[in-house]
């Protein structure tokens, strides 16, 4: 397991090579509710510290000179939560966007919403556009937050643009195909993290994950920190990477 690998080491930045971290990576932020639950707090509280806890490994990705951070924080599959509890994580989603919005433009953060659109209400919507629209000419760092996200709804949308296009192509190659996705423009996902210690993708980024390495802790996301970053990336920069070649 992911803590049994480092307890005979402590890690810190200077185990890393700086010039060799993965230039994308995307997280599967998992167990706010188990951390909330093991606490005897409401599992809004874990909600709550989830979102503290993204906001400090955004800056712990700007110490590390890793470029692009895709958080996935609602998918299209967690509507069927709980009513009361979706409607405080789209109300937690209104309150951060908000209060962050300044921060991130002086910190040269760019923010990209990455999923559907349908489904999002009206204010909220308003919001995450806005938050683009004032972030988008900032280049040192890309926050991507996947939100009402699915893969396979990805992949169809994509399929179902190209379908309407009047100019396109007879055969449809990678390079074609992948201007349709939500992720247009970035660059290839390298590192994939999950928290909580479940070991699966749960519709993420699959198509942009084809050659990316897995890292799997047990550390619920709220106690997820820098020095838990560090030791993914040194695990990512200690695995050879063949890309299928010999």
């Amino acid at each position: 397991m992911f803590k049994d690998l480092f307890k005979a080491k402590k890690l810190t930045e200077s185990d890393l090579d700086l010039t060799a971290v993965p230039r994308h990576i995307a997280i599967i932020m998992d167990g706010n509710r188990r951390w909330a639950r093991k606490r005897r707090l409401p599992r809004n509280a874990g909600h709550q510290k989830g979102v503290k806890t993204l906001k400090q490994i955004c800056y712990a990705c700007k110490d590390l000179k890793i470029q692009y951070l895709s958080a996935y924080a609602f998918s299209t599959e967690n509507w069927q939560r709980p009513v009361n509890e979706v409607n405080f994580l789209m109300d937690l989603f209104k309150k951060t966007f908000r209060e962050e919005l300044e921060e991130l433009v002086e910190e040269n953060v760019r923010v990209r919403i990455i999923g559907r659109r349908e489904g999002i209400d009206t204010n909220l919507l308003r919001l995450m556009e806005d938050l683009e629209r004032k972030t988008v000419t900032n280049d040192g760092f890309n926050l991507n937050i996947c939100l009402n996200y699915g893969s396979r709804a990805e992949i169809i949308d994509a399929v179902n643009k190209i379908l309407v296009e009047k100019n396109r192509p007879r055969e449809i190659d990678e390079e074609y195909f992948e201007k349709f996705l939500y992720t247009s423009g970035l660059p290839d996902v390298e590192l994939v993290i999950r928290t909580s210690g479940e070991q699966r993708l749960s519709n993420f980024l699959l198509y942009q994950s084809a050659y990316a390495e897995f890292v799997f802790t047990p550390i619920y996301w709220p106690e997820f920190s820098k020095k838990d970053l560090i030791r993914a990336v040194w695990e990512f920069q200690n695995r050879d990477r063949r890309f299928g070649r010999i």
